[in-house]
């Protein structure tokens, strides 16, 4: 049967995402949907702008379960409302650092991210504290450009990420690289290329195309979250926020 996974980007800026983007991860029982957001921010860099994107996050997720899709992935690496959005969904919804992370803690004894910002940092080293893997995290290292940037030189960028993951593994003795954004999709060959012709055989994950396959992966073994740990929010009074009925609620009008 086939399943299709919903890549929710949790930003407002057009084109920022487009499922020709995904179209190398589908097959003949795999597909994508997409959406965006309509109120949030036009990039996330720092925690401040993850707030901001997470109530529209949640919307985006309710609405991927109501209109049929099988597995939902929040669309960066800061997973923005990752842990709500698992609350109001019955299929898996997976986000990219905490899938990237696990993922390279499997491949290597040392894993390094390497981002946009440095702004970025803390977030996600905080993050690897909360995913329990920490004690993995080697480095994170920043190519000093900023999300909406990423695509008018991908050259440019490529050579960045080339330099800091090529610092990753000679000066922090890192595994296995993780890419810190998932603006840098299709970006992984290129540079596990690039370490290899330094002498370096080592893993390059590229967030978007593993979180998807492992939450299409999920949905066929008929696994998601846990509901004894993400129980559906209670009904209460909200001031403000317009979301969407959540599935059963809605089934039961």
């Amino acid at each position: 049967m086939t399943k299709n996974v919903r890549i929710v980007t949790p930003v407002i800026t057009e084109g920022i995402r487009t499922l020709d983007d995904l179209a190398p991860f589908e097959r003949a029982d795999l597909t994508f949907s997409h959406s965006l957001l309509q109120v949030g921010p036009s990039s996330i860099e720092c925690e401040y702008d993850e707030a901001l994107a997470v109530p529209d996050t949640i919307a985006k997720t309710i609405m991927a379960e109501r209109d049929g899709a099988d597995a939902v992935v929040i669309d960066c690496m800061g997973d923005p409302g990752l842990k709500p959005a698992r609350e109001v969904a019955a299929i898996p919804v997976l986000g990219p650092c905490e899938t990237s992370m696990h993922v390279a803690a499997m491949l290597g004894h040392r894993f390094s991210i390497v981002t946009v910002l440095d702004s970025v940092r803390p977030m996600l080293e905080d993050k690897a504290k909360i995913y329990g893997v920490y004690d993995k995290l080697a480095s994170v290292r920043a190519i000093d450009i900023p999300v909406l940037e990423i695509e008018e030189d991908m050259g440019k960028v490529q050579r960045a990420l080339a330099d800091e993951a090529l610092a990753a593994v000679r000066d922090d003795k890192a595994d296995v690289i993780v890419l810190g954004c998932t603006g840098f999709i299709g970006c992984a060959d290129a540079i596990k290329s690039e370490l290899a012709r330094n002498g370096y055989e080592v893993p390059v994950i590229d967030p978007i195309q593993v979180t998807a396959l492992i939450a299409a992966a999920l949905a066929d073994l008929g696994l998601s979250q846990s509901k004894t740990t993400y129980a559906p929010p209670r009904e209460k009074p909200i001031v403000g926020f317009d979301m969407p009925r959540q599935p059963d609620a809605a089934a039961a009008e």
